[in-house]
């Protein structure tokens, strides 16, 4: 067990930002992570917060996760100060910041995450991992499942699939995991690449489109120039920026600045 203080992070608005969908609240306070094949739980404590870990897991594993190498603050300071929406943004939001999570976790996710929403994501997601995932012990001694291997999906059959509750996404989630079990494309290979090569591999892929791509290229390549527009982003840009989003001023980061848009849009002032 670890403490730490840390700038601008904040566990309970990550969590329920819309990006990681296997980080959630723990009865009695904290929250529960699991990824990596690993479960680490965050507890508040003080002015910062317990992290049951060993310091070499944390310093090997769960910093470059959470990307606290990066200072947010300087993306938070370059934000127009006359664009009062993305300031409002960003204090609500105050805290997020862009996991590094895997990039094969991130496709099965946003697969899913298709004409869904956070909390049926977050249960069929949980379901396809403990159908398929190898399981694992915390600290405890409590099981956990790991994501799916993309040979593991692929041999799921597809009723098999449906009968978790995927509907229709299920032959998409199939596919594509036959396709990348096969190195068609090397998600590790993928996420050297620029971003629009990347983007560009990834709608190939079966029930991979345009905001699902961008999802895998901002939350599991790091990219943050990718900037995902769904329904909310869609309405907030047709609300504030009918001339099109500053892609220009924010180069390098848009995509930052997408989730501190689309947790605003979630939660507005209760964020």
């Amino acid at each position: 067990m670890i403490h730490l203080s840390l700038a601008w992070f904040d566990p309970a608005r990550i969590a329920r930002s819309g990006q990681c969908f296997r980080f959630s609240p723990l009865e009695g306070g904290g929250w529960g992570l699991t990824a990596l094949g690993r479960r680490l739980c965050v507890y508040p404590d003080g002015e910062g917060y317990r992290f049951d870990c060993t310091p070499e897991e944390w310093e090997t594993v769960w910093r470059g996760y959470f990307d606290l190498d990066t200072d947010y603050e300087v993306f938070a300071a370059a934000i127009n100060p006359r664009d009062s929406y993305l300031t409002a943004a960003a204090a609500c939001a105050k805290g997020v910041r862009i996991l590094r999570q895997d990039p094969w976790e991130t496709t099965v996710a946003f697969i899913l995450s298709q004409q869904s929403n956070i909390p049926r994501i977050t249960r069929n997601l949980e379901a396809v991992c403990r159908a398929y995932g190898a399981p694992f012990a915390d600290q405890a001694g409590k099981t956990w499942y790991d994501i799916p291997t993309p040979s593991a999906l692929a041999g799921a059959s597809e009723g098999d699939l449906r009968a978790l509750g995927l509907g229709y996404r299920a032959p998409y989630l199939r596919a594509t995991a036959a396709r990348v079990a096969a190195g068609e494309p090397d998600l590790t290979g993928l996420g050297a690449l620029p971003y629009k090569t990347a983007h560009t591999a990834l709608v190939t892929l079966p029930g991979v489109g345009n905001k699902v791509a961008d999802c895998i290229c901002l939350f599991g390549f790091h990219k943050l120039d990718a900037f995902p527009i769904d329904t909310h982003i869609r309405q907030m840009l047709e609300a504030h920026y009918k001339r099109g989003f500053p892609m220009r001023r924010y180069k390098g980061f848009a995509g930052v600045l997408q989730q501190y848009a689309f947790y605003y849009e979630l939660y507005g002032g209760n964020g």
